[in-house]
């Protein structure tokens, strides 16, 4: 099993803490996010969990407690040139970025995957600004990762919401081809990889490729021994392994317009209100109306048989 923390919120910027004291007590209860009460209890044991994907915009809360992570695991850290008119409440992206850079030294550049994405278009943030700003991530990264992920901006029911008032465009074909010339020749300049995610369009003739965020040759490489799992990408252009997200919606606090996972936004403050570190569930407590069901995999040695 491949955990997945967190496409549904910030589980390192905001959680940590829960997270290694459900490392402690060696579970983890998920709430299902189309019903509530039910509840799939993982184990969080060596037979049990294959490897862990960190995903965030803030990888400073949990950098000093890398150690602790008991099973093999990669970061993918997403760092967009927005400015709090598009991400009301990031960290500050100096700071993100030697985050990052902190984050190659203590676990390599094959296991820190920088995220780009997504990529929008206004008055404000243009083809041109997005090349300054590719130009000056790849020249402090250079040498400190291998890849960069890039994916234009998907309306979701909270982007179209505030895609008036941003002036957000839909991207035409030939505005991603711009894009993406930019882009490709930057990253090849600085020997970066750049690759598409989950994207129907064709940017290899800029050097960029189109690619897997949970990549099973680079998992079985991480963690060194053959992968009895799907395919099962979430979206549409997605092969991806598949994962189990251990997160939930509605409960990041870092308010940007274009979030996929915070479509109720007047519920964010009160529903991370609820967390508790020490429950095992994210939000809240388990209630006698909850129905807790154990999710298992094979033993591992079954399954390489």
């Amino acid at each position: 099993m491949l955990l997945f923390v967190s496409g549904r919120c910030d589980i390192p910027a905001f959680y940590s803490e829960w997270l290694f004291q459900r490392f402690k007590a060696g579970f983890v209860d998920v709430r299902n996010p189309f019903n509530p009460h039910q509840i799939s209890r993982i184990a969080l044991t060596q037979d049990q969990i294959d490897a862990m994907i960190f995903c965030t915009k803030n990888p400073l809360p949990i950098l000093h407690r890398l150690s602790e992570i008991p099973f093999p695991y990669l970061f993918h850290v997403t760092f967009t040139p927005y400015h709090q008119d598009i991400e009301s409440h990031v960290l500050d992206k100096k700071a993100i970025l030697e985050g990052i850079v902190e984050l190659s030294k203590q676990i390599g550049k094959d296991r820190v995957y920088v995220r780009y994405d997504p990529i929008l278009l206004n008055e404000r943030y243009t083809i041109s600004y997005h090349a300054q700003a590719f130009e000056k991530l790849c020249a402090k990264l250079q040498g400190k990762i291998n890849k960069i992920i890039i994916s234009f901006l998907d309306m979701y029911k909270n982007t179209q919401k505030h895609a008036p008032s941003l002036h957000l465009q839909e991207l035409s074909h030939a505005q991603m081809l711009a894009i993406g010339k930019c882009l490709g020749e930057i990253g090849a300049s600085y020997g970066m990889q750049i690759q598409t995610c989950a994207e129907a369009i064709d940017l290899s003739s800029y050097h960029i490729q189109k690619g897997l965020c949970v990549d099973r040759k680079e998992i079985e490489a991480l963690v060194g021994y053959p992968l009895a799992l799907k395919e099962k990408g979430v979206r549409t252009q997605c092969a991806c392994l598949a994962t189990v997200d251990i997160g939930d919606y509605n409960c990041c606090s870092h308010g940007c317009a274009y979030c996929y996972a915070n479509y109720d936004e007047d519920r964010i403050s009160q529903r991370m209100m609820q967390h508790d570190p020490k429950s095992s569930v994210l939000l809240g407590h388990i209630t006698k109306e909850d129905v807790v069901t154990m999710r298992k995999e094979a033993p591992r040695q079954l399954r390489l048989l």
